[in-house]
């Protein structure tokens, strides 16, 4: 098991993946799969699905961007302060890229 993840945290990652997922018409899920493939740092997202309805709604993920302003705004709803190293490495962007 990772750490434990404050309620407050996954209450607002999960209010402004609703609230960007009813401008773009599209479920959390297609939104928060979306948000993933669009960092510089993912190559690839894995899912998992119940049934062909829900694969069928993940791939839903695909084919669209977020604008960059929906970016940032799910950016600054999740986050959070990094550990050492990764709050001293995020001044070197040549590691840490911004996101696309």
């Amino acid at each position: 098991m990772g750490p434990p993840v404050p309620d407050e945290l996954l209450y607002r990652v999960v209010d402004a993946l609703e609230k960007v997922g009813a401008e773009v018409g599209k479920t959390v899920p297609q939104v928060a799969l979306n948000w993933l493939l669009q960092r510089p740092t993912v190559s690839s997202v894995v899912v998992g699905a119940r049934d062909e309805a829900q694969l069928r709604q993940n791939l839903g993920a695909v084919g669209w961007n977020l604008t960059l302003a929906q970016v940032a705004e799910l950016d600054a709803a999740s986050a959070t302060t990094r550990a050492y190293p990764y709050w001293h490495q995020q001044g070197f962007l040549e590691r840490n890229p911004n996101p696309v």
